[in-house]
């Protein structure tokens, strides 16, 4: 199942993020990376999500799954870890391209990385009705 649950990622696309802000949870679209079997998010240093990230570093994204009739979702929980190891950096704007709109420097002090641990996916398959669970 895991396999078929990692087809559906690209280099990039939207999710909903959900963090732990103050009192509640918050939900917002963003940008997942997957790059050789491993998820990031690059984002600004002085985002909300970033100081949210550093004070609770549990973590989902949801990732919706449809076809012309049928939705489905793909959740993925584990934990964040901020990357501060330039060449990490390096390699992330390296491949991809719109992180160098926003920054030119992977050592610049207002980009932030966060690699995302996987620890249980949830995956409702397009069309079905029971989402299955496992750990990753």
């Amino acid at each position: 199942m895991k396999k078929e649950v990692y087809s559906y990622f690209k280099q990039t696309q939207k999710v909903y993020l959900s963090t732990f802000g103050e009192k509640f949870p918050r939900v917002r679209p963003i940008t997942l990376i997957y790059l050789e079997d491993e998820f990031f998010i690059a984002t600004g240093g002085d985002d909300a999500k970033v100081k949210q990230l550093n004070e609770c570093k549990n973590v989902e994204f949801c990732l919706t799954l449809n076809d012309s009739e049928n939705e489905g979702y793909i959740r993925g929980a584990g934990v964040s870890e901020r990357i501060g190891a330039v060449e990490t950096k390096r390699k992330i704007m390296e491949v991809i391209p719109y992180i160098k709109q926003f920054w030119d420097d992977p050592a610049a002090p207002g980009y932030a990385l966060f690699k995302i641990h996987l620890q249980e996916i949830e995956y409702l398959k397009v069309g079905e009705w029971l989402a299955k669970k496992f750990k990753v």
